[in-house]
C-alpha cells in the first residue's frame, strides 16, 4: 500500500514515467524544504528515488543527464518520460526519478580509502566535461548570490540585537531559544563582521579574475555522497549545481565544512590523490567558504527562529547554529581561512 504520499503521486509516475509503484517510503533526511523525496518500490522489484522539487530549476536534472551522457563515474543518470523530458509537472512542481543506487550514506559510514579517493576521482570528472552553450544559460555562478547572502546576514544579526528578541518569554521554548541564538551569535559577532567585510572586499579584488569556471555540483558535502561496494561512490542531489572555479567544490574536501563531520588530513590527502594535480587557489577557497559560512548561519538561524515551525525543526536549526559557531565550525574554519591568507599577503 502507498501510504506517505497522494496516490495521484504515484499515478504521475506511471502515466509520465512508465513506472508500476507498489510502495513509497518517505526519505527524512535532507535539508530541502522546498522538496519531498520517496524511496519507491516497483512491481517488477525495482527501486527509485521519486523527487517532488518546489524550488529551484531543472538545471540539476539537466546536469546529471549530461555527465551520465558523458560516462562521469558516481551520476545517477535521471530518467526520462515517455516524451523525452526529464520531469513532469505535478502542482507547479517537478517530478522526476532517479535510480537508488544505495541505501548507505557517506555521513553514515564507514567510508574506506577506496570510497574517499573515488570521492576525489568524481569531483575530478565533474569538473573536466566539456563545457556546453546550455550549460552556461542554465547554470547560475558560484557564489554569485553573495550581496543577498550578506544583506540576510546583516538583517538577522539587527533582528537578533533587538531587545524584543533577546528577551522574549524565557518560559516559552520559542522565546529561550531565540534568548540563546541571540547569545550565540553575540558571541561571534566581531568573526561574523569580519566574515562580510572580507566577502565584499575579495569579490571586489578578484572580480575579474575569479574563473577559471567548470561545472561544480556546489554541496557535495558528506550528505550527498553515497557508498558502494568497492570502493564506489555517488554524488547526488544536484539542486544546487553552479558554474564556478574548482575550488567551490574542493573546499568541502580541504575545508571540510561540516562541523560533525571533519575531513581529517589523511583522509584530504586520499581524496585528493584520487582527484589528481589540482593547484587549489587559496584566496578563492577562503571566499567560498567565507560565503558559504554566512548562507548557512543566516539560514539556519533563520529556520530556528521561525514561529511557524514544528520545534524538532526549530531545534535542529539551532543544533546546526552551535555547530557553525563552534570551534570546529565552518564560521571558525572560514575566519582561520581568510587569517591565514592575510598572513600569506
Amino acid at each position: 500500500m502507498i501510504e506517505d504520499v497522494p496516490r495521484r503521486v504515484a499515478e504521475q509516475v506511471r502515466a509520465g514515467f512508465g513506472l508500476s509503484i507498489s510502495a513509497m517510503e518517505l526519505v527524512t533526511h535532507g535539508a530541502d524544504q522546498h522538496a519531498r523525496v520517496w524511496l519507491a518500490r516497483t512491481l517488477d522489484g525495482g527501486r527509485y528515488a521519486v523527487k517532488l522539487s518546489g524550488g529551484g530549476t531543472a538545471a540539476g536534472l539537466v546536469v546529471t543527464a549530461y555527465l551520465a551522457d558523458q560516462g562521469v563515474p558516481g551520476i545517477a543518470s535521471p530518467l526520462r518520460t515517455r516524451d523525452g523530458g526529464l520531469a513532469v509537472d505535478h502542482d507547479g512542481c517537478r517530478l522526476s526519478v532517479v535510480p537508488w543506487v544505495s541505501d548507505q550514506r557517506a555521513l553514515d559510514g564507514p567510508m574506506t580509502d577506496a570510497h574517499w579517493r573515488a570521492y576525489g576521482e568524481v569531483l575530478a570528472a565533474v569538473h573536466a566535461v566539456p563545457m556546453t552553450e546550455e550549460l552556461r544559460r542554465l547554470l547560475p555562478a558560484g557564489g554569485a548570490a553573495y550581496p543577498s547572502i550578506v544583506a540576510s546576514t546583516r538583517a538577522v544579526a539587527e533582528r537578533l540585537r533587538d531587545p524584543a528578541e533577546r528577551l522574549r518569554d524565557p518560559d516559552d521554548p520559542a522565546g529561550s531559544l531565540a534568548g540563546e541564538l541571540a547569545r550565540e551569535w553575540s558571541a561571534v559577532a566581531d568573526r561574523v563582521d569580519a566574515l562580510i567585510r572580507d566577502v565584499e572586499r575579495l569579490a571586489v579584488d578578484r572580480r575579474a579574475g575569479l574563473g577559471p569556471d567548470v561545472v561544480c555540483h556546489g554541496d557535495p558535502h558528506l550528505g550527498n555522497l553515497l557508498l558502494g561496494a568497492d570502493g564506489q561512490v555517488w554524488l547526488i542531489d544536484w539542486d544546487d549545481a553552479v558554474l564556478a572555479p574548482p575550488e567551490c567544490d574542493l573546499m568541502f574536501v580541504v575545508g571540510g565544512v561540516l562541523a560533525f563531520a571533519p575531513v581529517s588530513a589523511s583522509q584530504q590527502a586520499t581524496t585528493l590523490d584520487g582527484y589528481g594535480p589540482v593547484h587549489i587557489d587559496r584566496a578563492r577557497l577562503a571566499w567560498f567558504l567565507a560565503v558559504r559560512a554566512l548562507d548557512d548561519l543566516s539560514d539556519w538561524t533563520r529556520q530556528a527562529l521561525d514561529p511557524d515551525a514544528e520545534a524538532t525543526d526549530r531545534d535542529r536549526a539551532a543544533r546546526i547554529v552551535r555547530g557553525l559557531v563552534s570551534e570546529v565550525g565552518l564560521v571558525t574554519l572560514a575566519d582561520v581561512a581568510l587569517r591565514d591568507l592575510d598572513r600569506r599577503s
